[in-house]
């Protein structure tokens, strides 16, 4: 499926000298990879996304799981004024006071309907009084009140809300897995494209390093050339400005470098104060790509795809729960306990409390049904408007999805058209360059001999420096758009596998 082709190694620790070098951190593209799939900001902000909708999805998966739960209150103490109605007589007001220990455990265990069925229990003991206020005499009474019982609690004719929950839970959850293989995808080319852009300042700062280096060496030839009278002072002053310009060119290129290199810590995550260079090396790999593999390929793989069919499915629910805003539904609850209450004048708590329970023995059971059904009537389109508004949410999704498939063939056609023409430029442009270089020694040569002026020998130059340059860029663009072709057709066609993660098994709620 490939043919390969090792130029001359052309780069390169680029930039720097070797005593920088051992000061400076080398970065080759796969161990900025490794550095920025860890620590840079787009993966650390959707992992956190990630991870918070994983422990959503595990909130909703535990709903199902029975609860237990266990309130004391040590104490509840309340005094308070309470007005007593008195016949043909104004209200007078007493004061009362109660001081209240105990506490309750219930334990609700959910049913697969959606409704559930607990199990309670209530103890407390309590101290009350009570002063009057026509003589301000005071009655106190302690008690004891004991409740043990179950409780039932089913919604019906309405949709399981607890399954539905779950299943919105599950389907933002896996869709965050997406977005985060998405975004690993991206760093990975945006790491790619800025190592490049870094080699590409690096590569530039070194040939205007050679370019102000042969305007040097031609000033100091046109200097002893005029000495001996072969050519006019105007050709030394000329010389003279080109070194300048090529000192001032050198100046920038450095700069920018610097530039890059920030720009690129920064995408990858790494510390700014940290002084870094790349090791590259020029090597060209031709990569045979068909077309319609790619198309196959990013149609089956495209995460956009899988992240569209979650937001039809999402909205699916949304539509739903609209039309339950104004359907007919119910509710039945029924309840049994036990309960006992004991005032006996006991000095021990223990006697009290035993005495409730045996209050509980005499005292008659508690027992009681609810059905609540609620039937909508008129709400002067209140219900339709909300379903209609979700419908057509549902209606654009679905179209959002259907010209995501037209958007993904059309960019596979696009990178695959780029990464043969790349290739192509990049040949012709390996050939200019061999070509350049050849003419620039050759005119050098004349230049020496006097055959052309310094001018002539600083426009040479400058063609030289440009097709380096042109050569270069066509070498970044091919990696470029063999990096775009596998970010958006998730499979490497150098090695025919797929980069689509298996989900997580253990994400399943049927």
């Amino acid at each position: 499926m490939k043919k390969r082709l090792i130029l001359p190694v052309v780069g390169c620790i680029l930039g720097f000298t070797l005593s920088n070098a051992q000061e400076n951190k080398l970065l080759t593209i796969e161990q900025a990879i490794e550095i920025a799939l860890h620590g840079s900001y787009t993966v650390r902000s959707n992992d956190n996304s990630r991870q918070a909708m994983r422990f959503e999805y595990q909130y909703y998966k535990a709903q199902f799981k029975p609860r237990l739960d266990f309130n004391v209150f040590t104490p509840s103490w309340d005094e308070s004024v309470s007005a007593v109605a008195q016949v043909d007589d104004l209200p007078v007001y007493n004061s009362t006071s109660s001081v209240r220990f105990g506490g309750d455990l219930r334990f609700t265990y959910v049913l697969p309907t959606g409704g559930n069925l607990a199990l309670s229990g209530l103890m407390y003991h309590e101290a009350l009084r009570t002063t009057f206020a026509l003589d301000y005499s005071t009655l106190k009474r302690r008690q004891a009140y004991t409740q043990y019982g179950i409780i039932f609690n089913q919604p019906i004719f309405t949709k399981n809300r607890l399954r539905e929950n779950l299943k919105e839970a599950q389907y933002k959850y896996e869709r965050s897995e997406l977005y985060f293989t998405r975004a690993q995808m991206n760093i990975v080319y945006q790491v790619t494209r800025g190592f490049y852009e870094v080699y590409r300042a690096s590569y530039e700062k070194q040939i205007n390093e050679e370019r102000l280096k042969n305007s040097q060496e031609a000033l100091r030839i046109a200097k002893l050339k005029f000495e001996t009278g072969n050519i006019p002072e105007g050709d030394v002053l000329i010389t003279e400005i080109d070194v300048a310009q090529n000192d001032a060119r050198l100046s920038e290129s450095i700069g920018l470098y610097e530039a890059e290199k920030d720009e690129f810590k920064l995408l990858i995550g790494m510390d700014m104060n940290e002084e870094i260079d790349i090791l590259a090396e020029m090597e060209f790999e031709s990569i045979i790509v068909d077309l319609q593999t790619a198309i196959d390929q990013a149609l089956a793989n495209r995460l956009e795809i899988k992240e569209g069919e979650y937001d039809v499915k999402l909205q699916e629910i949304a539509v739903d729960r609209a039309k339950r805003e104004r359907e007919f539904k119910g509710n039945i609850s029924a309840y049994y306990d036990l309960t006992g209450l004991s005032t006996k004048s006991v000095k021990n708590v223990a006697d009290l409390f035993q005495s409730s329970f045996d209050n509980m023995i005499d005292r008659p059971d508690n027992r009681g049904v609810t059905l609540t059904l609620s039937i909508p009537i008129l709400d002067w389109g209140r219900g339709k408007n909300i379903v209609r508004s979700q419908t057509i949410r549902l209606k654009e999704q679905q179209l959002n999805l259907e010209n995501t498939n037209n958007v993904i063939i059309k960019e596979i056609r696009d990178i695959v058209r780029t990464v043969y023409e790349a290739e192509n430029r990049f040949r012709i442009n390996q050939k200019n360059s061999e070509n350049a270089a050849r003419s620039y020694h050759i005119n050098r040569m004349r230049f020496e001999n006097g055959d052309i002026t310094g001018q002539e020998l600083s426009v040479e130059q400058a063609r030289l420096s440009q097709v380096r340059l042109d050569f270069l860029n066509a070498y970044i663009t091919y990696q470029l758009a063999l990096a775009d072709l596998k970010r958006k057709t998730m499979w490497d066609f150098e090695y025919n596998r797929s980069y689509v993660i298996q989900s997580d098994p253990s994400v399943n709620t049927e």
